[in-house]
């Protein structure tokens, strides 16, 4: 397959190289003849080809704080698909401090922004579990 598709191409570009050097000459003339382009007059009517579209008002902005203050996230507790972080419920795809929560686990969780990944697990290895027993 690869040889008639050479032997194509090779059998193409012999019937095209019979040019002559009068008919090269010729293609460069027709190259060096200046065209004539638009009237500045004509371009200066002209509407703006180009549009802007209009920004969202609704940017979500997160202020670091100043690197000698260094803010921990903690974990504090996992439960019904949620995880207590910093002092508030969070559910998947919510923001905590410029990361996004992408999975709960039992014993921890995973918060991602851009290629950082932060695994958070529990302090002290307990028993996080609230086990109920019946009568």
């Amino acid at each position: 397959m690869k040889n008639t598709i050479f032997i194509v191409l090779v059998f193409t570009a012999s019937l095209y190289a019979d040019l002559s050097v009068s008919q090269i000459e010729q293609m460069v003339s027709k190259i060096h003849h200046k065209r004539q382009g638009a009237d500045l007059k004509i371009l200066e009517k002209t509407k703006e080809p180009f549009f802007r579209l209009k920004k969202e008002d609704s940017i979500k902005m997160f202020v670091m704080p100043p690197k000698s203050e260094k803010v921990k996230i903690s974990l504090h507790a996992i439960m019904n698909g949620k995880a207590y972080i910093n002092d508030g419920w969070k559910s998947i795809d919510d923001m905590v401090m410029g990361y996004t929560l992408k999975h709960i686990g039992k014993r921890g969780v995973i918060l991602r922004n851009g290629n950082h990944i932060k695994k958070l697990f529990f302090h002290k290895k307990r028993d996080n579990f609230i086990t109920l027993e019946g009568r």
